[in-house]
């Protein structure tokens, strides 16, 4: 199959998910910084009419709902070299974790890369997915995101476990 698109509703506004042959490529919000045209995403199809979107879309519905932590789904991100080793680390950050741009860039090169590491987190095509939210400044302050600060922040509320479920794994 080519590539293809579902548009949804979420908590967090209107979202696209698209796949290109059996992996999903993107994910993105209405307003999202470095949307590619809408063309680029091929037809519109029904969640239930393509079993790799339908997936995708139940797994983003129990994630938003609380039910996932973790996403199992064929991704297929276009990057260089480059962004896919940063957005390999992005992907291992467990839900409710946080890490800072020096600390990827300490791991994919040094601390000189720093930047480097926020364009490429910034080019995430998948967030959520590759969960680029989870990336913040060495302040611990919230610094850009595709979808804006606001989701960012929400996601990041979402994930932290209720005070008396701490420690409780899923």
């Amino acid at each position: 199959m080519g590539t293809r698109h579902v548009a949804i509703d979420t908590q967090l506004g209107p979202v696209t998910i698209v796949a290109k042959g059996e992996a999903i490529a993107g994910l993105y919000f209405r307003h999202h910084i470095r949307r590619p045209p809408q063309e680029a995403f091929g037809p519109e199809v029904g969640d239930v009419a393509d079993p790799l979107l339908e997936e995708a879309v139940r797994q983003l519905g129990d994630y938003l709902a609380g039910r996932r932590r973790r996403f199992d789904l064929p991704l297929a991100a276009e990057g260089d070299a480059f962004q896919h080793a940063v957005w390999d680390i992005v992907k291992s950050i467990q839900c409710g974790d946080t890490t800072t741009y020096g600390r990827i860039a300490e791991q994919v090169g040094g601390r000189a890369l720093a930047q480097r590491v926020g364009q490429a987190v910034g080019a995430n095509p998948l967030c959520i997915f590759v969960p680029c939210h989870r990336v913040v400044a060495a302040d611990g302050s919230l610094t850009g995101y595709a979808g804006g600060l606001k989701r960012k922040q929400a996601l990041l509320e979402m994930e932290e476990p209720p005070a008396d479920d701490a420690g409780r794994l899923f």
